[in-house]
């Protein structure tokens, strides 16, 4: 008797490439082979020290048992409150559902808001999961393209030209990966305008929310009641406070809509790590020039990056307002042998030792994106390498 096959939703899946390049770099350094690597979007730096202390207190003291499916209630306490006084989204503790990691946060959204065949707008280039979720979810991806000549930002037209009666939702993400890119305020105002009238919601994923430079952070959901009513804000603690294996993120939603994630997240993985809840009460309760440092860090990478990058022959940078990637137009240095950038990232990592990934796994064909979550040190001989191995194409 035969073994009965997988379901059509595994066939859906794909790997991610990000995790799949990093693997494959780590295998060479596992080799002693030194790589430099730009791959992952994962800070370079240490949890703060507080987070560890109260995570170990809190196992040590035996807070090791389920919690509730939501999160405990002072860790929702804070995140409201934070939502409250800083992103000016009036929100109560009992509209947030938190889980293990906003990718996680944005799957139940997926999972509890579509319905075979409903269709959700992504701006590309655009963080691969979305799409991938949006597929599991039984939904169908709509992708409005833009360019670095608008600052990967789309006009209102351009979005209004893709919405359709099944339209259900808009995923932003604000800052951007991959291009580092910042929603202006007079966009979101066309957006949750159009929003309302057109009775879609708004997934607002601002987990880069902290890692801005020279730009304001406007949360969607601030403009007014309207949207609120219509938005989910995703956030969470791994970019912001170096955590990204602790897997904290969060969902703020109207009520009826968080109870529906809870209940639903109930069934999926029950409730997020105990212990490490207590460490995210610190999270956001840690002093300002904690994050400041981190972020006054990550934007000297930034210039430091863009002006190496920009010396490239071939290679043309729109300087990242947010996050910490790197979005780099390479069309320039492509050749018949290297024809595009995922043989471009391939002769990288072989050619060079450096791990880039392809913008075409972003829907962003024609260029690379490098995280500047790396040190200076690595950056600079990381970008030399790169240079020298362009440069050979450009003799062969």
């Amino acid at each position: 008797m035969s073994i009965p096959g997988l379901s059509l939703r595994a066939g859906i899946l794909k790997p991610s490439p990000t995790l799949s390049i990093t693997a494959k770099a780590n295998a060479l350094k596992a080799q002693g082979i030194d790589v430099v690597s730009f791959g992952a979007g994962e800070p370079d730096f240490n949890t703060p020290e507080a987070i560890c202390e109260t995570t170990i207190a809190a196992i040590q003291a035996g807070f090791t048992k389920y919690t509730p499916s939501a999160g405990i209630k002072e860790l929702r306490e804070a995140i409201a409150q934070k939502l409250t006084d800083e992103n000016h989204v009036a929100t109560a503790a009992d509209q947030v559902v938190v889980s293990c990691g906003a990718k996680h946060s944005v799957y139940n959204c997926m999972q509890l808001l579509l319905d075979p065949g409903d269709e959700v707008l992504l701006i590309a280039p655009y963080w691969m999961t979305y799409a991938e979720q949006i597929k599991l979810a039984g939904g169908v991806p709509v992708v409005v393209y833009t360019t670095a000549e608008t600052g990967f930002v789309p006009t209102i037209a351009e979005i209004a030209a893709k919405v359709s009666d099944r339209t259900k939702a808009i995923v932003i993400n604000s800052p951007s990966n991959p291009t580092g890119a910042v929603l202006p305020r007079t966009f979101l105002e066309e957006l949750s305008a159009l929003a309302v009238e057109k009775g879609f919601w708004v997934i607002s994923d601002e987990i880069y929310e902290k890692l801005i430079y020279g730009e304001t952070h406007v949360s969607i959901a601030s403009l007014n009641q309207d949207i609120a009513a219509q938005t989910i804000t995703i956030g969470g603690c791994s970019k912001t406070y170096a955590m990204t294996g602790w897997r904290i993120g969060f969902a703020a939603a109207p009520l009826a809509l968080a109870k529906a994630m809870s209940n639903f997240q109930d069934q999926v993985t029950s409730n997020p790590t105990s212990f490490v809840q207590k460490g995210a009460v610190t999270a956001f309760q840690l002093p300002p020039n904690q994050v400041e440092a981190m972020r006054a860090e990550f934007e000297a990478r930034r210039d430091l990056i863009v002006g190496l990058l920009a010396d490239v022959p071939g290679f043309k940078i729109l300087a990242p307002k947010g996050a910490f990637y790197a979005f780099v137009d390479v069309r320039g240095a492509l050749t018949s042998a290297v024809a595009d950038d995922v043989a471009l990232s391939a002769y990288l990592l072989e050619e060079a030792k450096v791990s880039v990934i392809p913008g075409s796994v972003f829907e962003g064909a024609g260029h690379l994106r490098l995280s500047y979550a790396a040190s200076r040190h690595d950056i600079e001989r990381g970008v030399a390498r790169i240079r020298e191995a362009v440069a050979k194409l450009a003799q062969a």
